[in-house]
């Protein structure tokens, strides 16, 4: 039966989300159901839509974007937070990446975009940073966060569109509360099991004696065979031949997922990169398996302990976390919330037609209708 919270069901656009056809998930959601529902945490989008018919590199179609992702509130974004990486497949990017290995944490807002445009997001981060947190900068080096997924089928993703302006108008407009998923932002151009998909979210509310955590997923899902398409233990892509991708011209297999995982819990950066290791379980959850060329790479951080990550040099430095042997129920909630992203992702979409007219179905609703039945829960 689906929530009775409208944000569950419908993005702010009013877009559909999964559990308004009847999805059942493990777990309860936050009040959003999004990554936003971690305190402090927000999400701004840039997308790109812009022409048709034949490919003129430079010049377009573009489909494409950029997504920001703020850890902290803006006046604290140079604040580290403390996180942990994991590569399921290593075809793809993620820029700091080694800085996170290496200290258990990063600071700055993360952006998400096409694969050609990573670097330009990254840069377009410093440059944001300079004019609305100069001191952040101004005695230090910074490594920002930057991932990327491809979108060559749709975009004209040589043409290098996305700009450091679209870049600072992601960062400028992120907000908490209810996001908007599907094809905005990074996701625009993505695919995901021969379906329009992009950007999704989940969350998942952790109790652990006696006190409240929230879980947050953010994906840009652009990965996955129709084959393999599973809905909640259904094998959907039997049923889903058709619709079918148009190819104009030939899709070479270049799919990827980027995973965000936030949390409020306080938990260690080996803790972090525990919980980045589970994030692939939710991905397989949806019949995503890791194939060669996908890019499947997942980053999860805690906004907890607050003063350790700014404890001065000479002193101790305290820290809270919750032990290793009651985490399994965070896990849960990685896996949960990670699925429910993927499916939002593909839920809130509508057929694309890109470069050359190569078209992408959308999922579609009255297969989902039929399938799961949505009830309105009392």
């Amino acid at each position: 039966m689906i929530s009775g919270n409208p944000h569950h069901q419908t993005t702010p656009s009013g877009r559909p989300r999964a559990r308004a056809f009847g999805i059942s998930f493990d777990g309860t959601p936050g009040p959003f159901n999004a990554i936003t529902d971690v305190a402090g945490v927000a999400v701004g989008y840039s997308t790109l839509i812009s022409g048709d018919g034949a490919l003129v590199v430079g010049k377009g179609p573009v489909r494409t974007g950029v997504t920001a992702i703020l850890p902290r509130p803006r006046a604290e974004l140079a604040t580290p937070v403390f996180a942990g990486i994991f590569g399921q497949n290593g075809n793809g990017e993620l820029t700091g990446s080694h800085i996170i290995e290496e200290t258990g944490a990063f600071n700055l807002p993360i952006t998400i975009t096409n694969t050609h445009s990573c670097g330009v997001s990254r840069d377009g981060t410093l440059r944001w940073m300079q004019r609305v947190l100069p001191a952040a900068l101004d005695s230090g080096w910074a490594l920002p966060v930057a991932a990327e997924t491809y979108d060559g089928f749709l975009n004209d993703i040589n043409g290098h569109h996305l700009r450091f302006e679209h870049v600072a108008a992601a960062l400028d407009g992120a907000t908490s509360g209810s996001i908007e998923e599907g094809s905005v932002g990074g996701g625009t151009g993505m695919i995901a099991f021969g379906f329009k998909a992009g950007s999704g979210t989940a969350s998942r509310i952790v109790e652990w004696h006696g006190r409240r955590y929230t879980v947050g997923a953010f994906v840009q899902a652009n990965f996955g065979k129709r084959s393999n398409f599973t809905i909640r233990g259904l094998r959907a892509g039997p049923d889903l031949i058709e619709p079918a991708i148009r190819e104009s011209t030939p899709r070479a297999e270049k799919g990827s997922i980027i995973g965000i995982v936030a949390t409020d819990a306080p938990l260690l950066p080996h803790q972090m990169k525990r919980l980045a290791r589970r994030a692939p379980l939710g991905v397989a959850m949806t019949g995503g398996f890791g194939y060669h060329s996908s890019g499947d790479i997942f980053l999860a951080f805690s906004t907890a302990n607050r003063e350790a990550a700014l404890a001065p040099p000479g002193l101790i430095a305290s820290v809270d976390f919750i032990p290793d042997t009651d985490i399994d129920p965070f896990f849960d909630a990685v896996i949960g919330s990670v699925e429910e992203a993927i499916l939002n992702a593909l839920v809130a979409n509508d057929d694309m037609t890109g470069r050359d007219g190569n078209f992408v179905p959308a999922m579609p609703k009255a297969w989902l209708n039929d399938k799961f039945g949505a009830r309105q829960e009392p």
